[in-house]
């Protein structure tokens, strides 16, 4: 039997969090979506995750600044980034806070796909 691994969708705009979501069912992840960081905040179920899409820019709290307050609460969830303007501050400022990868939301689904399954993966064999 295998193991359902939940993925958390953290975007305000909702037609790329329910593609996004189709994306992860049809390779067998469990998504649930979130309009913004304080939604996904708000919700007890937050540290049952396999890993967040989060998106950089939302309506309210950041994703980076979602981030920092997750590593404060001593949540090491990964984060995998996708955001509609690559600004090179957030990507760094991202991959400081160890983020497990940073893409455009032009990039291809496949590659987002590649990083969730290989750091959900190495959370399983660890």
């Amino acid at each position: 039997m295998t193991r359902q691994v939940y993925i958390a969708v953290v975007d305000d705009d909702e037609s790329l969090g329910r593609s996004l979501s189709r994306l992860l069912r049809e390779a067998g992840f469990q998504a649930i979506t979130y309009l913004s960081a304080e939604s996904f905040l708000d919700d007890p179920l937050r540290a049952h995750f396999g890993c967040l899409l989060v998106d950089v820019q939302l309506g309210g709290m950041s994703g980076i600044e979602m981030h920092r307050k997750l590593l404060e609460q001593g949540n090491r969830t990964p984060i995998v980034y996708i955001t509609a303007f690559d600004d090179p501050r957030a990507r760094a400022e991202a991959l400081k806070l160890g983020s497990a990868g940073y893409f455009r939301k032009t990039d291809a689904g496949f590659d987002i796909l590649e990083t969730v399954r290989r750091v959900t993966t190495q959370q399983i064999a660890t």
